[in-house]
């Protein structure tokens, strides 16, 4: 059960965040100045905010934004990753060295910052954005993917492919890539984590997700103000946050554990 536990957890957000506007109990974006800066209660679960938007439903809507960022990242990260990596790996010598001598160069460069710069000039779409923090955490996969390839194409069974004739290709997507799909996997979990971190924290900053699209991150960003008087405005959005980076990591933890 504790295995299975923060798989389940990750499972229930995304479920929320897919039938959000099947359980929302008002639209995220409906106003009502009459109920402005209400506390939790039986009507508004999370109180509302300036504008007397439901915060529950701003939380369930922004989920949707926040938990795309973070998947999609994650799969721009992983394939940008494998691609580099895999090519690392595979070829070796002086190629191997490029690759690592930029990518150890990438991973120097702090990405928050680096995000906050661009993320002010191009002022990114949610899809742009996706891209752009996708091609800022391929590094580590990139590490994880060569490594293991350095280690599986000296082994046995890839030797006797190769002498039975196997193309590259073959190679690769037959027998080096399946065999280091569970480090893989571990790596994209948390780039799964830290896509939606750096989306919180692009949003917080005020040059993620523009309002009124909401977005865990931005709802940080507007309840800052009002943090003593009203602080369900950013318990909600920072409690999701917690959970789901949270159940993300714990799940690749578990299945590093394994792998081990």
């Amino acid at each position: 059960m504790m295995t299975r536990g923060p798989a389940l957890l990750l499972a229930c957000l995304i479920a929320a965040a897919v039938v959000a506007p099947a359980i929302a109990p008002y639209p995220p974006d409906q106003l009502d100045l009459a109920h402005r800066r209400e506390a939790p209660s039986a009507a508004h679960w999370f109180g509302t905010d300036d504008l007397g938007r439901d915060v529950f439903a701003r939380v369930l809507f922004g989920a949707r934004v926040s938990l795309a960022v973070g998947l999609l990242s994650a799969a721009v990260a992983g394939a940008s990753g494998i691609a580099i990596g895999g090519i690392a790996g595979y070829a070796g010598g002086a190629l191997d060295a490029v690759l690592m001598r930029g990518t150890d160069a990438m991973l120097a460069v702090p990405r928050l910052p680096l995000l906050m710069i661009a993320a002010s000039v191009l002022q990114p779409s949610v899809a742009l954005l996706v891209v752009m923090i996708g091609m800022a955490g391929w590094m580590e996969t990139a590490r994880v993917v060569r490594a293991e390839f350095l280690t599986l194409r000296a082994r046995g069974f890839v030797e006797s492919a190769r002498a039975l004739g196997a193309s590259h290709a073959r190679l690769i997507g037959v027998h080096l890539l399946p065999n280091a799909a569970q480090a893989v996997i571990v790596s994209l979990t948390l780039a799964v984590a830290r896509g939606i971190l750096l989306e919180s924290a692009l949003s917080f900053f005020g040059v993620g997700v523009r309002p009124p699209q909401a977005s865990w991150g931005n709802m940080l960003y507007q309840a800052q103000t009002t943090l003593a008087t009203e602080p369900w405005l950013a318990f909600a959005p920072g409690l999701f946050i917690l959970m789901t980076t949270l159940s993300v990591n714990l799940a690749g933890d578990r299945l590093a554990s394994r792998r081990l």
